[in-house]
């Protein structure tokens, strides 16, 4: 894949990841949970690796916040999600690592950084147990959406040229 192609792919997943954000989300307490997010981010990390996968859920992040879509909390739940299941892909080559990666990723290692992150810059003092429900409902639920497109994608052999 040249540059072009993975900057063009990288730009349809952040639109789908943002315009989803509109379509399909719930509130979980302080948090808004976004499944479309992890399910772009299983997708990212199959089909493009970690690097990308961080810049796509970073830039998804960042353009819900600039719309009044969500809430800072999208940065550190989606990046590390992002980062571990690109990882976890790479290093096993299973799709269900990318899942796990995603899950344990945003619901759990995202939810401890959402902690500081929330104190610092949103005034909440929640602790992680507050965020660790809610981040998982919505990672496990994306990633399995990500998972089950992902499958049927390359199962129709679409992703060969990439």
């Amino acid at each position: 894949m040249n540059r072009t192609q993975l900057i063009t792919t990288m730009s349809v997943f952040v639109a789908i990841g943002t315009l989803g954000a509109q379509l399909l989300w719930f509130p979980a307490g302080i948090a808004k949970a976004y499944p479309v997010q992890h399910a772009v981010n299983v997708m990212a990390a199959v089909m493009l690796g970690p690097g990308p996968a961080v810049i796509i859920a970073f830039m998804i992040g960042l353009l819900r916040n600039m719309l009044g879509l969500g809430t800072l909390l999208a940065f550190p739940g989606g990046m590390v999600g992002a980062l571990l299941a690109g990882y976890l892909y790479r290093h096993f080559k299973k799709k269900i690592w990318a899942v796990a990666g995603e899950a344990i990723g945003s619901g759990i290692i995202g939810a401890l950084f959402a902690v500081p992150f929330a104190k610092i810059l949103m005034g909440t003092s929640a602790g992680a147990l507050f965020f660790m429900p809610s981040f998982l409902v919505s990672s496990i639920t994306g990633a399995f959406i990500g998972w089950f497109i992902v499958s049927r994608v390359k199962q129709k052999n679409v992703l060969q040229n990439i």
